[in-house]
């Protein structure tokens, strides 16, 4: 008999116990599966250019450096091959919508039980969405086009905006990112034409809109 296909996953969450729950249905579903755990963003980030080869990350909305559905769409930006099933406490209907926007591959709610989460699991591993039955998915065309407009950022743009939203300067985000000034202006024009405004602010307050206060309008024009 052949041997059955090793896989490896990323649970990502901030609090142990939960990844811990978690690990625990993931190895009863496939044995001898390669399971990372992380807290916060950037222990994703570092996690998958380490592996190389993940077959799915589970993350939490919340976690440290998340801020909203900012990570997500970093993630899907930077990793597109990487499916990202979310599993959140927010259990709000946009919430769900706009993750899957983002290009999410499921939405699991923390509050069902391990058997939908496992059946959850089976089906986005066999290449399929999951999302809760009772959900409408549909959004209001608003709010669908700016998650679509958004979704257009570059991995680099998606961590400009946020800092933007943290209030840096683009000396300061330069630094950050180890580029020049210039290029730091070249992804804040990008972000102004693909979101449709014209200042810093309104960038800020267009993503804000769609994080319920996640992204903090801190930015002067």
């Amino acid at each position: 008999m052949a041997d059955k296909p090793s896989y490896n996953f990323i649970i990502a969450d901030d609090h142990p116990l939960f990844r811990g729950a978690l690990r625990q249905s993931i190895e009863s579903m496939y044995p001898g599966a390669n399971i990372l755990e992380a807290g916060t963003l950037e222990d994703v980030c570092a996690r998958l250019e380490a592996s190389g080869d993940v077959d799915l990350v589970l993350l939490d909305l919340t976690m440290p450096g998340m801020r909203g559905y900012s990570g997500l769409m970093y993630l899907r930006a930077q990793y597109p091959g990487v499916p990202v099933v979310i599993v959140s406490a927010n259990e709000e209907p946009s919430a769900i919508r706009n993750c899957m926007e983002f290009g999410a591959a499921g939405f699991i709610p923390k509050s069902l039980g391990i058997d939908t989460l496992r059946d959850a699991v089976e089906m986005v591993m066999a290449g399929e969405v999951w999302t809760p039955t009772d959900v409408d998915m549909g959004a209001d065309d608003e709010t669908a086009g700016l998650v679509q407009r958004l979704a257009t950022l570059t991995p680099q743009q998606v961590r400009v905006l946020m800092m933007l939203s943290e209030g840096l300067l683009n000396k300061q985000i330069a630094y950050e990112l180890s580029v020049s000034e210039a290029t730091v202006k070249a992804h804040v024009s990008a972000i102004l034409q693909k979101l449709g405004v014209e200042s810093r602010t309104q960038a800020v307050i267009a993503a804000s809109k769609i994080e319920n206060g996640q992204w903090q309008a801190a930015v002067t024009e």
